[in-house]
């Protein structure tokens, strides 16, 4: 699916409660700045919430690669942008994924595509993180995965305490990353300065 060109089933019942959410704000659905809008916000929230129409767990698979290497694969500084489905407001940030694969290896972009189809759902942080780790250990099978989310969230920011500059970190982690020691590695390897390429 393209997201910029096909849409979901639902799209023109979307418009329509946009169209009367518009009214209940108050606002002139009729005036020439609000004329398209309901069709705007709704194509724009099935292209927020996409991750809904496809599939994590066939992206790793699509790209699934014997290779004898047993050592931490990090994939740091991953942007993304989700909807809070408290407020249906933004929170973004990076998530840092890391594995110690098990025989096999995965594209290093479908990491970044797992990201893109959890983060493009309503959510919470921690369910976010918890997702991504659980889909990269569930499809890749390796020896530990471990994942590392720091978001802002607009719905701090914007409303409620007004806090601009709080940053949420979340975390999960299975089998080799239960040890400290290994989870220390992946963290140090994250403050660690990247070499310029």
């Amino acid at each position: 699916m393209n997201p910029e060109t096909e849409y979901r089933e639902g799209l023109d019942q979307l418009m329509v409660h946009y169209k009367e959410i518009l009214r209940l704000l108050g606002e002139d659905t009729g005036r020439e700045g609000l004329q398209k809008t309901p069709e705007r916000v709704a194509k724009a929230m099935q292209i927020l919430t996409r991750g809904y129409a496809q599939d994590a767990h066939a992206v790793l698979t699509a790209a699934l690669f014997k290779e004898d290497y047993n050592q931490m694969v990090i994939v740091k500084d991953i942007d993304f942008f989700s909807l809070c489905e408290h407020h249906l407001l933004p929170f973004y940030g990076k998530v840092h994924v890391a594995y110690i694969p098990n025989g096999y290896i995965t594209g290093l972009s479908k990491i970044a595509r797992v990201v893109d189809i959890f983060s493009h759902r309503l959510q919470v942080q921690e369910r976010l993180t918890q997702q991504i780790m659980e889909c990269i250990q569930d499809t890749l099978h390796p020896m530990g995965t471990m994942v590392v989310v720091e978001a802002k969230h607009m719905c701090m920011q914007m409303r409620g305490v007004e806090k601009q500059n709080a940053i949420t970190t979340t975390s999960a982690f299975s089998k080799a990353f239960n040890q400290a020691k290994t989870r220390e590695e992946f963290m140090n390897l994250l403050r660690g300065e990247s070499k310029r390429i």
